[in-house]
């Protein structure tokens, strides 16, 4: 049996567990494989917005490895080499670290993440495809309520 074939009834029985899940590694595949198509990963992005004064880290400056690696914790996933993305970006000249193993974005880096966040909205509009913005709202409520039912994070 589809999941078009169920019931309503059918479908509020299912495992919220399993679905989100499902979601998440559908959803991270699909983003993570646009990205590649545009000669970057999602991480090498994250790295660009943690060190942009122009994005998430409006005071400036520079992040070790370790430092944005705490910072991007409640996202990244275990497969995720920061240090091997940073050395890219470095390579590539988005980044320079300092004498005291920090981290900055370059001219050439910031240009490179306003760039590619410009891809970001067509992401968005494919996942999106058929769903409302009305719909998407309720499904993240419920979403968050399901999280505060369990004792998730204070900030859902």
């Amino acid at each position: 049996m589809t999941m078009q074939q169920l019931s309503d009834a059918e479908l509020a029985r299912q495992p919220a567990a399993y679905w989100t899940g499902v979601a998440y590694e559908a959803l991270i595949a699909f983003t993570r494989a646009r990205h590649a198509e545009h000669g970057f990963t999602q991480p090498q992005f994250w790295l660009l917005r943690n060190l942009s004064a122009n994005d998430l880290l409006p005071q400036g400056g520079g992040m070790t490895v370790g430092e944005l690696r705490q910072a991007m914790s409640s996202y990244l996933r275990a497969e995720d080499d920061l240090d091997a993305e940073a050395e890219v970006l470095l390579e590539r000249g988005w980044l320079v670290r300092d004498d005291e193993g920090r981290l900055r974005i370059t001219e050439a880096g910031e240009g490179a993440r306003v760039t590619l966040a410009q891809h970001a909205p067509a992401v968005r509009a494919r996942i999106h495809t058929g769903i409302d913005d009305a719909d998407y709202v309720t499904t993240l409520k419920v979403l968050r309520q399901m999280i505060r039912n369990t004792g998730g994070g204070s900030a859902w």
